[in-house]
């Protein structure tokens, strides 16, 4: 598809509303304080972090307010870029909080079950440890693909901006919000230590980027030993489903859709799938998982706007 009938087929796709995504982040954020007062959790606000993370936020925010009238140009791509960035950083935000909260719910722990299956699929995660644990090459190499999860979306939107693909955009965030919301549904249920924690003891010869939070932080709140979130100190919770590989999923479905940035961002996200295992102290079960929630929210979201755009009440009409 040659790129100017790509941007007009963009333009008259259906388009999600500001509206939709704004309500999915209203009652994800009421239901995140919901969480937090129920476990008596709070956020830190005398952290520098808590300060710059809202310096941002307030930033973004005000920048596509300004910006809400602008029409072509580099003022409507700064502003799309703006409301994309201010949009996925809520998401995420509100993710990793509830993620918090979630844990302070849940009870014991599944890495049993899910080293069992992953025997049965025949992956050993511990030969991979020490095979990275061995190889200085291979241990930077990890570090800088899981750190994908950051670069990718940066991207994506910056692409996404600038050839004027806001419903692409937007159903990009859509999906996610829903992967984020299916990942944390699922996480209480099977709260895990992760790989490390769990098949070795004592010192290790190499820390992978995500450590052995989970099998700390969790007890800990489940104890009420944490009474406040540092914004600054934030550590992955999630086990199972790998959000990480949510996540890559996701990145390449979208990435695939854009010849020019194919070449670039399927090797990158590739590369961070293959270093999820041991990086994000991931059972490969527990990716498999996470695969598969990518792959429904992508088909649910989808089904959705299809659905939504075929009614005579045009609830997908550009606005």
């Amino acid at each position: 598809m040659d790129q100017p009938f790509k941007q007009r087929f963009d333009r008259l796709a259906p388009f999600i509303p500001g509206r939709v995504l704004a309500g999915a982040l209203g009652a994800s954020f009421m239901v995140v304080i919901a969480l937090l007062i129920h476990i008596d959790l709070m956020i830190d606000p005398e952290v520098p972090r808590f300060w710059v993370l809202s310096a941002w936020f307030v930033g973004l925010a005000v920048l596509r307010w300004a910006l809400r009238d602008a029409k072509g140009g580099a003022a409507e791509k700064l502003r799309d870029f703006a409301e994309y960035v201010v949009t996925f950083m809520c998401i995420s935000l509100l993710g990793v909080l509830a993620s918090y909260a979630l844990a302070g719910v849940s009870h014991g722990f599944v890495d049993a079950e899910l080293e069992r299956a992953d025997q049965m699929l025949g992956f050993d995660w511990l030969a991979l440890y020490h095979l990275v644990a061995a190889s200085p090459l291979l241990q930077h190499l990890g570090q800088a693909a899981y750190s994908n999860i950051y670069i990718t979306p940066a991207i994506l939107f910056l692409s996404m901006a600038w050839k004027g693909e806001k419903a692409s955009a937007r159903q990009f965030l859509l999906t996610y919000w829903a992967a984020v919301v299916m990942t944390l549904s699922v996480f209480p249920l099977m709260p895990a230590k992760g790989a490390l924690d769990y098949l070795t003891d004592g010192p290790v010869p190499y820390m992978p980027t995500s450590g052995r939070w989970q099998g700390v932080i969790i007890p800990e709140l489940r104890e009420h030993l944490i009474p406040k979130i540092d914004l600054g100190a934030l550590q992955g919770l999630v086990c199972a489903p790998s959000f990480h590989t949510v996540s890559g999923v996701l990145y390449l479905a979208w990435a695939w859709k854009s010849p020019r940035l194919r070449w670039l961002l399927v090797p990158m996200n590739i590369a961070m799938l293959m270093a999820t295992p041991i990086e994000g102290v991931h059972y490969l079960s527990d990716m498999i998982l996470g695969a598969g929630v990518a792959l429904l929210a992508i088909a649910l979201v989808e089904r959705w706007v299809r659905r939504s755009s075929s009614m005579p009440t045009g609830l997908l009409a550009t606005a």
